[in-house]
């Protein structure tokens, strides 16, 4: 599975945006979740810069018929902080360009 968190976010708030966005994904998509988790387990998190781009993103995988969970955070007036992906070779290649959550943070 892939989630895809904010860099626009503090880092601790990324950590969990990311979290709330992979058990979300567990919920609304067992059918994808279950193989993931027995046949591969692998968790990758990404980021992108901010909200726009994580709508872009969702457009991208809508338009390659990906399964998704979007994570909308109450406390920041329901924004988009995460989502998660389907684990596919479509999503590999579609976020290869992405750096990984937390990359080079120092605080």
């Amino acid at each position: 599975m892939v989630t895809i968190t904010r860099r626009d976010l503090l880092p601790g708030q990324q950590a969990v945006q990311s979290a709330h966005a992979a058990i979300n994904f567990i919920y609304e998509h067992s059918d994808r979740a279950g193989p993931w988790f027995y046949d591969s387990n692998y968790l990758v998190m990404l980021s992108v810069e901010d909200e726009q781009d994580l709508i872009k993103m969702i457009h991208k995988c809508n338009l390659k018929g990906l399964s998704i969970s979007v994570f909308h955070e109450p406390d920041l007036n329901d924004a988009i902080t995460a989502i998660a992906i389907e684990p596919s070779e479509q999503t590999q290649k579609l976020v290869s360009h992405l750096p990984l959550l937390l990359k080079n943070k120092t605080n």
